[in-house]
């Protein structure tokens, strides 16, 4: 049974843009952060997302400065980043700017002297030796218990904290999949009528169908996995559109993907986006602004940024200036902003892969709202392309988004794309 969620309309078009504030200044701070704001408003960033601004456990603490997601209290602020003060006039400021403010929430564990230890020991689950237990993999945080109802009550009451103090517009929840559904079905429509949020959770769409009946938007690893592998190793085009095909079956009217080549998780543990996909990187960033779903970005990818960023250590972004991808980004965000065509989640657009028969490289798809249409062409090959124009099903003149090269997509008779090459015909 689907429960019908005040979902907001925003959501349709924006962006998400991930905030890693340790890193992102050498500062690291809430107020060496605000100056960033003009820049990304101006690159066309929609939503920001800050990873957890809560503090950090000193108990079992990774490296020296331990892990954002080792919670020690749900209702403080981290005090390496400022104050609450000075998050609140962030948010502020985000906002005059027309940006939407998103905070990562991670219910389902604390760090071992999170408060709770002390004041409601009985929140926690325990191992086979009555002791705290340690979630799965990772030793420095403890598993919370969702069939205790105090912990459901308290937990509510925390993430209502940050609406009512600093008023943000949405979470998004750190490994919702590990929390039960029914915890966030008794949390949302609570925390929606403070104010309508927007809600992203980290869980694969296809492995966790169910949790969307409660969440805006989804995680989408297994199209993560499957370009890296099929950059790496196994060219087949066929087994990626057939796995859209399941992505598209999957999502409720009204819900949708969060696509991306990086974010926290994946630059730190497995590489940066040009390790991982090489030349593709740029179609896929293409794609991602361009598909039925929300493009992430992560911080730095405007620089671009070539290094892993460590996770438990200072390790600044090392800009310079120079923002060679900002314009790139700026094309594409702005693109899906204004036309239509490019909605995500909205059921009135419709997607539709085109096939190119005999070019096995080519990647393409057309978007279409009314009278707005979007044609994209993907070169998911090393070798140049020059292919027909099948029936792409727009008629008319085009303008290529990147080049601003005239066509007439449906009576020009060839394409052409360089190796990786990436065109957005715009009806």
């Amino acid at each position: 049974m689907h429960t019908e969620h005040r979902r907001v309309e925003w959501r349709y078009n924006t962006n998400v843009y991930e905030i890693n504030l340790r890193q992102y200044t050498k500062e690291g701070s809430f107020n060496a952060f605000a100056k960033e704001l003009p820049r990304l408003r101006k690159m066309g960033v929609e939503t920001l997302w800050f990873m957890p601004v809560t503090p950090i456990s000193k108990e079992k603490m990774k490296g020296s400065m331990g892990s954002y997601y080792a919670c020690s209290d749900y209702t403080s602020i981290n005090p390496e980043f400022g104050t609450l003060d000075d998050f609140k006039k962030l948010i502020g400021a985000a906002h005059e700017a027309g940006f939407k403010v998103i905070l990562d929430w991670v219910a389902n564990h604390t760090g071992w002297d999170h408060v709770w230890t002390l004041e409601h020991p009985e929140y926690y689950q325990r191992d086979g030796n009555g002791n705290f237990k340690a979630a799965s993999g990772m030793d420095d945080i403890i598993e919370l218990n969702f069939n205790n109802p105090g912990l459901v009550e308290a937990m509510i009451e925390a993430m209502k904290f940050w609406i009512k103090e600093c008023d943000i517009d949405g979470f998004r929840c750190d490994l919702a999949f590990w929390v039960t559904l029914d915890f966030w079905k008794k949390a949302r429509p609570v925390l929606d009528q403070i104010k309508p949020l927007f809600w992203l959770g980290e869980f694969d769409a296809l492995d966790n169908p169910d949790y969307l009946e409660v969440f805006d938007a989804a995680y989408t690893w297994t199209w993560m996995h499957k370009t890296e592998a099929f950059y790496k190793n196994e060219r087949n085009l066929p087994a990626l559109e057939n796995l859209l095909y399941q992505y598209k079956e999957i999502f409720l009217p009204g819900t949708t993907g969060l696509y991306f080549t990086a974010n926290h998780d994946e630059n730190s543990w497995n590489g940066t986006e040009f390790e991982k996909y090489g030349d593709m990187a740029a179609a896929l960033a293409v794609f991602n602004c361009t598909w039925e779903g929300i493009p992430l970005l992560y911080s730095g990818q405007e620089l671009p940024n070539l290094k892993r960023l460590q996770f438990f250590e200072k390790d600044p972004i090392e800009w310079n200036g120079k923002y060679e991808l900002e314009d790139f980004y700026k094309k594409l965000f702005s693109l899906r902003r204004e036309n239509p065509a490019l909605a995500a989640g909205d059921g009135k657009v419709e997607t539709r892969i085109l096939d190119f028969k005999l070019d096995q490289h080519i990647f393409g798809y057309t978007r279409k709202s009314g009278n707005n249409a979007i044609l994209v062409l993907l070169n998911l090959s090393p070798y140049p392309g020059r292919f027909m124009n099948k029936n792409t099903g727009i008629s008319g003149k085009c303008k290529e988004l990147f080049s601003n090269e005239e066509k007439d997509c449906s009576a020009d008779e060839w394409f052409e794309l360089p190796a990786w090459g990436y065109k957005v015909f715009v009806k």
